[in-house]
C-alpha cells in the first residue's frame, strides 16, 4: 500500500493531499475513489485511508483505520557529514533514512574536496529532501527526516549545543583500539533524547577539528577495528544504534 507524508489534515479524520503526491496518486498510480493508501501527518500519526475526492488540484482521503505500529528509533539521531564527493551524500541520506536517522546536517570540513555553491543550494537541498522522503515512504517511517542546509565547521559547533549527547567518529581512535565510548554513550541515553554524530569527509577530520570538537564536549570514538569510508560509517553507526535500542529490548 502506498504511503504519503501529508502536510495537513482537512479535519480530524480527513487528509488533504496536493502537489507532487496528488500527481503521483492520480497520474502515476492511476488510483480511483475508494482506493486505499497510508497517510502520515506531521506528528507521525499514521492511518489507512480511502480516497474520497479527486480534483484538479488535490486529493482528499478519509481515515479507515489508525495505525499504532511504532517504526521510529526511541532517540533522535542527527548525522553530521563532512561534505563528500559525488553522490555519496545522497547515498548517506537515502540509506540513513531507511535506518532511522531523524536529521542530516552536512558541513564544510577542512578536507572536503567539494565546495558548497550557494547559487545551487536550493536545487540541491530540494533533491536531498526528495531522496529522504522517498526513502521514508519505502521504509515505512512515521517521521520525515529533515535535510538541513550545509553549514561551516564553526556553525556546526554552535548547533551542537542543542543536543543531549554528541560524539565524533575518528579513525585514529579505531587505529588505537578504542571500543567503549560509542557503546557507553548509548547506554546513558533515554527515550526522547538527542544524539549528534559527526563524520569526516574523504581523508577524515583534521587533528585541529577533533581538538575543537573535544573542546565543545564531543566524545571521540572509534567504530571498530576497521577503517570505514565516509559513506559507510554513518550507516554502521545507525545499524548499531538500532541493534542496541530495538533488537536488544
Amino acid at each position: 500500500m502506498q504511503r504519503y507524508f501529508v502536510k495537513q489534515r482537512a479535519n480530524g479524520d480527513r487528509f488533504l493531499i496536493d502537489e507532487e503526491d496528488r500527481h503521483h496518486i492520480v497520474k502515476v498510480m492511476r488510483m480511483q475513489i475508494g482506493d486505499q493508501i497510508i497517510c502520515v501527518d506531521p506528528e507521525g500519526k499514521q492511518a489507512v485511508c480511502a480516497l474520497a475526492e479527486i480534483t484538479d488540484t488535490s486529493v482528499v482521503a478519509d481515515v479507515v483505520q489508525w495505525i499504532e505500529i511504532v517504526s521510529e528509533l526511541p532517540i533522535s539521531i542527527t548525522i553530521a557529514s563532512g561534505l563528500p564527493k559525488g553522490d555519496k551524500l545522497e547515498w548517506i541520506i537515502q540509506k540513513g533514512t531507511e535506518l532511522g536517522a531523524h536529521r542530516f546536517l552536512p558541513f564544510s570540513a577542512a578536507r572536503s574536496v567539494i565546495k558548497w555553491d550557494e547559487k545551487k543550494a536550493a536545487k540541491k537541498i530540494d533533491r536531498w529532501q526528495k531522496i529522504a522522503k522517498e526513502a521514508a515512504e519505502q521504509s515505512h517511517r512515521a517521521f520525515l527526516p529533515e535535510v538541513m542546509n550545509p553549514v561551516s565547521f564553526k556553525d556546526l559547533l554552535i548547533k551542537s549545543k542543542d543536543f543531549h549527547y554528541k560524539i565524533v567518529a575518528f579513525e585514529e581512535e579505531s587505529r588505537n583500539g578504542e571500543t567503549s565510548v560509542f557503546a557507553a554513550t548509548l547506554k546513558k541515553m533515554n527515550q526522547g533524547e538527542t544524539l549528534l554524530i559527526v563524520f569526516g569527509p574523504e581523508g577524515g577530520l583534521t587533528d585541529e577539528e577533533v581538538r575543537l570538537l573535544r573542546d565543545n564536549d564531543f566524545a571521540v570514538c572509534g567504530l571498530g577495528p576497521r577503517i570505514l569510508r565516509t559513506e559507510t560509517a554513518p550507516l554502521y553507526a545507525l545499524s548499531a544504534i538500532s541493534y542496541h535500542f530495538e533488537l536488544m529490548r
